[in-house]
């Protein structure tokens, strides 16, 4: 006689694959799309590769505020941030302000820093946007304020029911290492399909727990302060570091605000914490801005979760605060990088190779999930005749 009340076994088996049918769809095409965008600077700097250096010669660089107006002067538009770097020969990467109606970005360009030449768009960076867009709100209306990112949030979420029940279901056999941790593929039909979907799960199971944890901090704000709180503690933390042994800035005069402001900073940037920066990126100051914000990577080292931060003041151009990442502690790291923590990043280029191929098994595991489901529900039409077949003997002996 057939049990009224399902165990929890069962439960947990109904709601995995239930999901799988639904949110594991969405989550594939989330996955393509993650391992689309964990190498976008690597491909967009080749598709850019004759737009990345100029020829230096004997010319001399042009100050910030110089520079920044020959390229609006071309492009009619407002400066944001500049990206410069430490080789002569690079250019320079230029992101304008936001539209104020639409809230939109242009598109960013190349320039010679020399001249303030623009050399032409940032090719991919349209496509990398709608990959982007596509992975956060699926292309939904609305946008990070519509129904799209509702649903990535509630999908993140499945992942992680996907993890529990996937764990639970696969626990009495974890004494049998082998069967815990190696596929067996040359089983035929469904065992070989249920131990490749078991087997990887279980492997990448630490990598899909950082993916969906970090993932969650874009989708619900409270999850976002929980996590602050518990790895960074008092806001007060966060906040840069004064200036060791900063005199109190002497008042500036009416107009001393502006593109010379932006002119001072950058040169008591590059005669004191810029001697030994590679990359920069210079925030432009709006108008109402006390501090001008300076981030930078040592020479030789590319890795965002390293870069360091220095404030000046937006009217004196005076140093405000410094900050390095190597004096931060871990868990305020984490967050000032989640981004590169959601990626495998921050542990280095063999982790940021496993997140990308995690994220390409994710429409793997769709797959084999719908694969188990087909055949389980062949293996059930044809059980349903011979157990009809069976009951019809007993009744009639």
């Amino acid at each position: 006689m057939p049990r009224l009340i399902p165990s929890l076994r069962t439960v947990l088996f109904r709601l995995h694959w239930a999901l799988g049918l639904t949110a594991g769809l969405v989550l594939a095409l989330m996955g393509l799309t993650g391992a689309l965008m964990s190498y976008e600077e690597a491909v967009t700097a080749f598709a850019n590769r004759d737009r990345l250096t100029v020829t230096a010669g004997d010319r001399s660089a042009l100050a910030p505020s110089a520079l920044v107006a020959r390229i609006e002067a071309q492009a009619g538009l407002t400066v944001n941030i500049l990206t410069l770097a430490d080789d002569p020969a690079a250019s320079v990467h230029v992101r304008f302000a936001r539209d104020p109606a639409t809230r939109e970005r242009p598109p960013a360009v190349y320039a010679d820093p020399y001249d303030g030449a623009v050399l032409g768009p940032v090719r991919l960076e349209g496509a990398f946007t709608t990959v982007r867009d596509l992975h956060r709100w699926l292309l939904l209306p609305g946008g990070s304020k519509g129904w799209g990112r509702t649903i990535t949030g509630a999908c993140v979420l499945a992942l992680l029911v996907f993890l529990g029940t996937g764990l639970y279901l696969r626990w009495p056999q974890i004494h049998r290492w082998r069967i815990w941790l190696k596929p067996s593929l040359s089983r035929p039909g469904r065992p070989r399909w249920w131990s490749l979907h078991a087997v990887v799960g279980t492997w990448l199971m630490p990598v899909y727990l950082v993916m969906a944890l970090t993932g969650l901090t874009w989708s619900y704000p409270s999850f976002k302060d929980a996590a602050m709180g518990l790895l960074v503690g008092d806001r007060e933390t966060a906040k840069p570091m004064r200036a060791p042994g900063r005199r109190a800035a002497p008042e500036a005069p009416a107009d001393a605000s502006g593109p010379a402001s932006v002119d001072r900073a950058w040169a008591a940037f590059r005669a004191g914490e810029g001697r030994e920066a590679g990359t920069t990126l210079l925030t432009l100051p709006s108008p109402d801005a006390k501090a001008i914000r300076i981030r930078w990577l040592p020479k030789g080292v590319d890795d965002l979760s390293a870069r360091n931060e220095a404030r000046y003041d937006a009217a004196t151009g005076l140093l405000l605060a410094t900050e390095r990442a190597a004096d931060l502690p871990l868990g305020r790291r984490l967050m000032d990088n989640i981004l590169e923590v959601h990626r495998g990043r921050f542990f280095g280029d063999l982790f940021a190779l496993l997140f990308c191929l995690a994220a390409l098994a994710l429409p793997g595991f769709a797959a084999t999930g719908l694969t188990l489901y087909v055949l389980r529900r062949r293996a059930a039409a044809r059980r349903r005749p011979e157990a009809m077949r069976a009951t019809l003997r007993e009744a009639n002996p």
